[in-house]
C-alpha cells in the first residue's frame, strides 16, 4: 500500500511512460501475492491492487492512449475493489470505464457508457458516497453526454454538481485519499469544456481563463487541456489570434511535460483554424507545432 500510495504522488511528476511501468509491475505482483494471504491483510492488498491497477488504467487510456490496455487494468481493479470489499473504488472504476466508449466517437456506443455510470452510482451509494464523489460522478457523466451531443443535459449535470459540492463538508465526510484527480477547479474545468462544445465561446474562454488562474502550478497535465480548450473557444468567438497564443502556451507546457491527450486536443483546434491558415499567427503556431522536439515526441510519447 505504501508503495501504491508512493505511485499515487508519482503520477503528478513523472513520465507517464516511464511511471506505467512500475505501476503495471506493481499491480501484477499484487495480483501474485493475493491468494496467499488472509483475512485483514489480504484485504488491505486487494485495495491497494485495485488503485494501482486504476492507476494504471488512467496512465493508458488518458497518458498513452492506448485504451486496449486499459479496459484490462479496469477490470483488475473491478475485481481487486470486490476482494477488499471497497464499493468506492468500484464506482471510481467504473466511471472510468465509462470513458472508452464516450471517447470512441461510435454513437451506438453511448447506452453503454450511459449504463456504466448507472453502475458506478449504484456503487457509489452503497459506499456511502461524500458530497464530492457524487460531484465527481456528474462530472463524469457530463463528459460522456457532451461526448455524445447531449449538451443541455451536460451543463445541467454540471449544475447539479456544483450545487452537491456547495454541501461538500470535508471535516464530517472526507473523500478516499485516492479521489485526488478531482476539485472545484477541475469542475469549473469541465464545464468550461461543455460550454465550448455547446457552441458557448465567450462563456467558455471567460470560465477557462478563471480556471487557469486559479489552477496549481504543478497541475501542469490540467493546464495543457484547458489550455486548448481556451483556444477552441477563441475559434467560436473567431479570433484566431488569441487562439494561437492560448495553443502557444499549450506548446510550451507539453514541451516540458508530454502529455498526448493535450497534444490531440492543440492538434484538433489547429484544424479548427484551416480558415485563417495565411495569417502569421498561424504560421508562427506551426512552427511550434511542427518543430523538432514536439515532432518527435507527438510519434515516441
Amino acid at each position: 500500500m505504501a508503495v501504491t500510495v508512493a505511485h499515487r504522488h508519482l503520477y503528478w511528476a513523472v513520465p507517464a511512460a516511464r511511471l506505467h511501468r512500475s505501476v503495471a509491475e506493481h499491480a501484477q505482483l499484487g495480483l501474485e501475492l493475493l491468494p496467499q494471504l488472509a483475512g485483514a491483510s489480504k484485504t488491505l492488498l486487494a485495495k491497494a491492487l485495485s488503485e494501482s491497477s486504476l492507476l494504471a488504467g488512467r496512465l493508458e487510456f488518458f497518458d498513452l492512449q492506448q485504451p486496449e490496455l486499459a479496459q484490462p487494468s479496469f477490470v483488475l481493479a473491478l475485481q481487486a475493489a470486490h476482494e477488499g470489499g471497497d464499493a468506492l473504488l468500484g464506482a471510481a472504476t467504473l466511471a472510468h470505464m465509462a470513458f472508452a466508449p464516450a471517447f470512441s466517437g461510435d454513437a451506438s456506443r453511448a447506452e453503454e457508457a450511459r449504463e456504466r455510470i448507472r453502475a458506478a452510482r449504484a456503487f457509489a451509494r452503497r459506499g456511502g458516497a461524500n458530497a464530492e464523489m457524487i460531484a465527481w460522478l456528474d462530472a463524469v457523466e457530463a463528459e460522456v453526454e457532451t461526448r455524445f451531443g447531449d449538451t443541455r443535459r451536460a451543463l445541467n449535470l454540471v449544475h447539479h454538481a456544483e450545487e452537491t459540492y456547495r454541501e461538500h463538508d470535508v471535516e464530517a465526510q472526507p473523500s478516499p485519499a485516492w479521489l485526488d484527480w478531482f476539485s472545484p477547479i477541475r469542475l469549473a474545468g469541465f464545464k468550461g469544456n461543455t460550454l465550448m462544445i455547446a457552441g458557448r465561446g465567450r462563456e467558455a474562454r471567460e470560465t477557462l481563463e478563471g480556471v487557469l488562474a486559479d489552477l496549481p502550478e504543478e497541475e501542469v497535465k490540467q493546464r495543457s487541456i484547458y489550455l486548448s480548450d481556451a483556444a477552441a473557444a477563441s475559434v467560436l468567438e473567431n479570433d484566431p489570434e488569441r487562439a494561437c497564443q492560448f495553443l502557444e502556451e499549450a506548446l510550451d507546457v507539453v514541451g516540458r511535460n508530454w502529455y498526448a491527450t493535450a497534444m490531440d486536443r492543440i492538434k484538433s483546434v489547429r484544424q479548427s483554424l484551416r480558415q485563417w491558415d495565411s495569417l502569421p499567427a498561424v504560421r508562427s503556431l506551426d512552427e511550434r507545432l511542427y518543430d523538432w522536439h514536439t515532432t518527435v515526441s507527438s510519434f515516441v510519447g
